[in-house]
C-alpha cells in the first residue's frame, strides 16, 4: 500500500457507524440551522485508489455528503474539467463496475453519505431493479442523472425507492415555474438547484439569479435545496448560504485540486479546500 494511502486510511474511523440516508442527514443540518457542504469528486481520476483516499479524506475534514461522478463517455452536463477527469479514468479502464467494487470496501468508512452521479443510458442498459441493487449494496445512498427526462422518472424511481436509493432531480434556470413544481414534488433527499444556463465549471461569480430561482423553489416546496455548478470559492459557497440554500455543492474545483501534482499533494489539496468551504457556510 502506498505511504499517502496508509496515512489517509489511518485517520478517524468511522466504523460500525452506520451511514445515515440523504434526508436524515439533510433534515438534521436543517435542524441545526446548518449548511450542508457536498464536494463532488470523479471517480478513477487520478485512480480508484486514491478516490477511496480521497472518499476518506473528504468525509473528515467538514463534507456532509459526497456526490461521486461514474465516467461517462458522452458526459453532457459537464465542463471541461470534468470531462478531462472522466476521460483519464475511462482510459485507466474505470467502469461501473470497479467504482461499485471500490466504493463497497470503503463505504463502511464513511459518515457522509454517497450520492452517485451517472448518466441514464448506463442505468437502462444495466436495468434499473439490477442497478439499485448493486448501487445500494456498494453503499450508496442517493442519485443524480442530470440527463433523466422528469417523464420517464416513474419506473427509475420505483425501483429506487425498493432498494433505499434516493433520486435527487435538478431545476435549472430556465426550467418553467409550472414545472419546477413537478420536480420539486418528486425530488428525493433534496433539489438539485442547478446556478447557471450551461455546464458545470468554476466562475468568478455566482448570478444574482440563483437567489430568484431559490425564492421560486420555496414557494412550491419545503424540500431541502442544493445549489451546484459554478462554486468555487468559499465566499462563493458562503453567499448561496447566506441567499437560503440548504446545501452547496462544488465540483469542478475539488476535481482539479485532486488531479493536480501527486496523489499526495492532490489528497492534500483537497482537505484543505473542503475546511475552507465548510469554515465559510458556518454561522
Amino acid at each position: 500500500m502506498p505511504l499517502f494511502l496508509a496515512l489517509y486510511n489511518g485517520g478517524r474511523s468511522r466504523m460500525g457507524q452506520a451511514m445515515a440516508s440523504v434526508s436524515s442527514c439533510m433534515e438534521a443540518l436543517r435542524d441545526r440551522g446548518q449548511c450542508a457542504l457536498i464536494p463532488f469528486i470523479t471517480a478513477g481520476d487520478p485512480n480508484l485508489e486514491t478516490t477511496a483516499a480521497a472518499l476518506q479524506v473528504l468525509d473528515r475534514s467538514g463534507a456532509d455528503l459526497i456526490e461521486l461522478g461514474v465516467p461517462y463517455s458522452d458526459p453532457l452536463a459537464d465542463g471541461p474539467v470534468i470531462q478531462a477527469a472522466a476521460t483519464r479514468a475511462l482510459q485507466q479502464g474505470t467502469r461501473l463496475e470497479s467504482v461499485l467494487e471500490m466504493l463497497k470496501t470503503v463505504s463502511p468508512q464513511l459518515q457522509a453519505p454517497i450520492v452517485l452521479f451517472t448518466y441514464y443510458n448506463p442505468i437502462l442498459n444495466r436495468g434499473f431493479e439490477r442497478f439499485f441493487q448493486e448501487i445500494a449494496a456498494a453503499g450508496a445512498r442517493g442519485l443524480v442523472v442530470p440527463d433523466l427526462p422528469l417523464e420517464e422518472i416513474e419506473p427509475l424511481s420505483k425501483a429506487a425507492t425498493t432498494a433505499g436509493i434516493e433520486v435527487i432531480l435538478l431545476v435549472a434556470p430556465t426550467t418553467p415555474k409550472e414545472r419546477i413544481a413537478l420536480i420539486a414534488e418528486r425530488s428525493q433527499g433534496f433539489i438539485y438547484l442547478v446556478s447557471v444556463t450551461g455546464v458545470t465549471g468554476m466562475r468568478t461569480q455566482i448570478e444574482s439569479r440563483v437567489q430568484e430561482l431559490l425564492t421560486d423553489l420555496r414557494s412550491v416546496t419545503d424540500k431541502p435545496i442544493g445549489v451546484g455548478f459554478g462554486i468555487s470559492q468559499p465566499g462563493q459557497a458562503r453567499q448561496v448560504m447566506q441567499w437560503g440554500a440548504d446545501a452547496v455543492i462544488v465540483g469542478s474545483a475539488f476535481v482539479k485540486r485532486l488531479s493536480e501534482g501527486t496523489p499526495q499533494q492532490g489528497l492534500q489539496s483537497i482537505e484543505s479546500f473542503c475546511r475552507s468551504l465548510k469554515t465559510a457556510i458556518l454561522d
